[in-house]
């Protein structure tokens, strides 16, 4: 496995938790999303798992080699002492297809009969919830019961987007791992490890658009995102009085065949304009932030009641040319 970018106080916390023998049983790691939170969760789990039952195959780090019998174990989905509640496919017959909206109280109660027996390999269970911001509210009560009386040799490690939605009786009994956003110069990294092909210029737009994001900035990959930004450049820069680049954005983004595209300029570009306005002040500010609001309202509303794509492209091409004024 690939190894572990950015957020070295929060790894080093948890770290210094597993040597000092009295780990905590509830672990809320939280922070923005696509920062790498779920996959420390899973590289964490692993190694809890390894160093309870084969510490002697085990380096310094958190990788747990391939040849351990946790590694296959888990790889396979098998492994006894482990457990993974996230969303679901609607379809079981379909699971590249679209998740259920949260994770159900029963995918929670499926926990009880493992509560009920001691873990298998070793002292030692891990669950990780991922992400606790999608629990129904059943489920979050239920897993209530669990946190405040913990299953003996359970670990928990939950993972939040969002930890301030979260029930306060949940977070009062987790401790804390705080994940950031990543600087420009590691989230390049990661993508430049995901996506080796790709040219300097297309990994500098993904990085803006990735905000310290990496995974956000992966949602963007092959989508020619660079070419996008130098537009919306274009627009902010010096404003489309013949609305030359509005009606030609409508028309390459308006087209059926360019669905992932149209999304990925109404997710950019009001993070675009609020880039753009931390440089400015006085009306150019206030112009710049109406332009923000309008931008969230529309790219918001635009997926969820179908609007019509080369419209809504021209409309927000005119957000981001009121820069220019």
């Amino acid at each position: 496995m690939a190894d572990l970018i950015g957020n070295i106080p929060a790894r080093e916390a948890l770290a210094a938790a597993m040597a000092s023998g009295s780990l905590h049983h509830a672990w809320l790691i939280a922070g923005p999303e696509g920062v790498g939170k779920g996959r420390f969760a899973r590289m964490a789990a692993l190694r809890m798992l390894a160093e309870a039952a084969e510490p002697e195959k085990l380096r310094p780090g958190w990788d747990t080699p391939e040849a351990s019998r946790t590694w296959h174990l888990a790889q396979a989905g098998s492994h006894p002492d482990f457990r993974v509640l996230q969303r679901l496919p609607k379809d079981p017959e379909k699971p590249d297809e679209a998740l259920a909206r949260s994770i159900t109280i029963a995918q929670v109660r499926s926990l009880q009969p493992l509560f009920a027996t001691k873990p298998s390999l070793s002292s030692r269970r891990v669950v990780i919830i991922d992400a606790i911001d999608d629990l129904e509210r059943g489920g979050a009560n239920a897993l209530l019961k669990n946190l405040e009386e913990p299953p003996a040799g359970t670990i928990f490690l939950l993972v939040s987007h969002a930890p301030g939605r979260l029930l306060p009786t949940i977070r009062s009994r987790c401790r804390l791992l705080r994940f950031e956003a990543l600087p420009p110069n590691e989230v390049a990294s990661v993508l430049r490890e995901e996506l080796p092909q790709a040219s300097a210029a297309e990994i500098d737009a993904l990085v803006r658009a990735g905000e310290g994001s990496p995974g956000r900035a992966l949602g963007f990959a092959g989508l020619d995102i660079a070419a996008l930004e130098v537009d919306m450049a274009r627009l902010a820069n010096g404003g489309d009085p013949d609305n030359a680049i509005r009606s030609r954005l409508a028309k390459l983004l308006g087209a059926k065949a360019a669905q992932p595209r149209y999304e990925a300029f109404l997710e950019r570009a009001p993070t675009f304009i609020a880039e753009r306005a931390r440089n400015l002040s006085g009306e150019a500010l206030r112009t710049a932030l109406d332009a923000y609001t309008a931008a969230r309202e529309l790219g918001s509303a635009a997926i969820g009641l179908s609007l019509d794509a080369g419209a809504t492209v021209f409309e927000m091409s005119g957000l981001i040319a009121r820069l220019a004024r």
